[in-house]
């Protein structure tokens, strides 16, 4: 692992320098292997690497993968609260015109009775009798006033003050004419 950084030569080889020393290297690795301990080395250094690949994602420690991953989250979190803030008003918006609609069905569906209703002249002059005092041409037309309709005039409290009758510009004029 020393040699890393070394020369190599045009044919993916090692320059002279480092092929002298192989032969040296090659005679301690069988030696080590020999042992058992070259195995031992080997698979600390494999579990190593693992542990030190885990640690090296993104070249961060665990502590600021975590913070990273927060900052994802969150992220996501307020990339969906505001569409689906706009889709919970929308749609409480589209049950309240739904409402509305089936009111003005209702309203419609009224009006067109009562225009049917209005469609017979029998009705049209029974409204016109009612509402606007109308009477046919030779009839004549009589008013009744029951008691019950206008109150007698009664004798006033002696503290109680007479309200007066008419508009205010008829009260004043009366006031200044005498």
């Amino acid at each position: 692992m020393a040699e890393r950084g070394r020369e190599r030569s045009r044919r993916g080889g090692r320059a002279e320098g480092a092929s002298a020393r192989r032969p040296e290297r090659s005679r301690r690795d069988t030696a080590s292997r020999r042992d058992g301990s070259g195995k031992a080395r080997l698979r600390r250094g494999l579990s190593a690497k693992r542990a030190s690949g885990a640690a090296k994602v993104l070249g961060m420690s665990t502590t600021r993968r975590a913070a990273v991953v927060a900052i994802v989250v969150c992220a996501l979190a307020f990339t969906i609260a505001v569409p689906l803030r706009t889709y919970l008003t929308q749609r409480s918006e589209v049950s309240e015109q739904q409402q509305r609609r089936a009111q003005l069905q209702a309203e419609v569906a009224e009006l067109e009775a009562r225009k049917n209703q209005l469609s017979d002249p029998a009705q049209i002059e029974a409204e016109a009798r009612r509402r606007l005092r109308y009477v046919m041409p030779g009839e004549t037309p009589y008013m009744v006033q029951l008691p019950e309709d206008k109150p007698a005039s009664q004798p006033q409290a002696p503290g109680q003050q007479s309200i007066p009758l008419g508009a205010w510009y008829e009260r004043l004029w009366r006031g200044v004419a005498g």
